[in-house]
């Protein structure tokens, strides 16, 4: 590691989600008769999820969580020097939301830009936020935030899919804090062997809407499930071990483990493969469903505000996104 005379840490955090809660008992009565609401949950844990009304944006979901974190950081908004959103559903194919993001709050002198990793969004826009503050130290600040709105691109008759995905947003400041403080590690690598495996075709490049119609099998998101665990069930402890030696860190002497939250299922899998007691993570899958790259975000402002996470605690954020990507940091608190 490289030594710092000052550490980049997480100073404020602040989510957003939309009003409107959807029970499996409400989805069931669009899929297949033999998925029900017991099915779901034995799956994966997820009793409901969120989705964004009409007229509920992804900026506008990205804007509330960004002031939250703004307001609980207690910072100048003037003072903010980078902007990174993390999101495979933007309002549009371009410009960046992070410009938008930037207009709306009124920073007025700001780098900005999006970043996909899918799923591990917003744990690689943390490293790579911190990453620029520590390469060019005149940026005071960074705002950090994850934002999805999938429901749009979902089929609520494909149960692959649909039991899963859900819209909310969170975001971080990241400011300068004492040495040793913050960021102290991070891994990441991809595994793209199984590429296809969760993707949404329609609009890209190969898929225009030129001279064609709706197609639910290409607009829609796709998802194979059975692919997508064994992903992350063994490319996320991998990625956590290699985080931890790069600090001569034991897994076991990790306090707290924040996940990606896709699956409860496949955490509690991850953290028993992982001999870590189920006492050292939070999630709230249970209850929003997988809001892909704004989970991480999500479920850290919640620990953070329910006081799970104490000074000088060891933190460690896991996400695995589609492609597969893999990211993995350790926090100091």
């Amino acid at each position: 590691m490289l030594k710092r005379d000052f550490g980049v840490g997480v100073i404020g955090t602040g989510s957003f989600l939309p009003n409107k809660i959807e029970t499996n008992e409400e989805l069931c009565k669009t899929l297949p008769e033999e998925i029900t609401p017991e099915w779901i949950i034995q799956k994966t844990g997820i009793k409901s999820r969120r989705i964004a009304e009409d007229g509920i944006t992804s900026s506008y979901m990205a804007v509330r969580a960004a002031m939250l974190a703004i307001k609980n950081a207690n910072i100048n908004i003037d003072d903010i020097g980078l902007i990174v959103c993390c999101t495979h559903s933007h309002e549009y194919i371009f410009p960046a939301l992070s410009a938008k993001i930037m207009k709306e709050i009124g920073v007025k002198n700001s780098q900005v830009f999006d970043l996909q990793a899918n799923c591990a969004g917003f744990v690689t826009g943390l490293t790579v936020a911190s990453d620029r503050m520590f390469s060019e130290p005149d940026i005071k600040y960074s705002l950090v935030i994850g934002v999805e709105m999938q429901s749009p691109f979902r089929n609520i008759e494909d149960y692959n899919t649909a039991i899963f995905l859900s819209d909310g947003s969170g975001a971080a400041i990241l400011g300068k804090v004492e040495t040793g403080k913050g960021i102290i590690a991070s891994s990441f690598h991809a595994d793209p062997s199984t590429y296809e495996s969760v993707r949404l075709r329609g609009g890209g490049s190969s898929f225009t809407f030129k001279n064609r119609n709706y197609d639910p099998l290409i607009d829609n998101m796709e998802m194979n499930g059975l692919a997508t665990w064994k992903q992350a069930i063994t490319n996320l402890p991998i990625s956590i071990k290699r985080t931890c030696s790069k600090v001569n860190l034991e897994v076991s002497n990790i306090d707290f483990f924040l996940f990606h939250q896709a699956n409860f299922q496949m955490i509690s899998y991850i953290m028993a493969k992982s001999k870590i007691p189920m006492t050292k993570t939070h999630t709230n899958i249970e209850e929003i469903g997988n809001t892909a790259s704004a989970s991480v975000a999500i479920v850290l402002d919640e620990a953070l505000n329910r006081n799970l996470i104490n000074d000088g605690d060891n933190v460690m954020l896991a996400a695995v996104g589609a492609g597969f990507i893999f990211g993995t940091s350790l926090w100091k608190f």
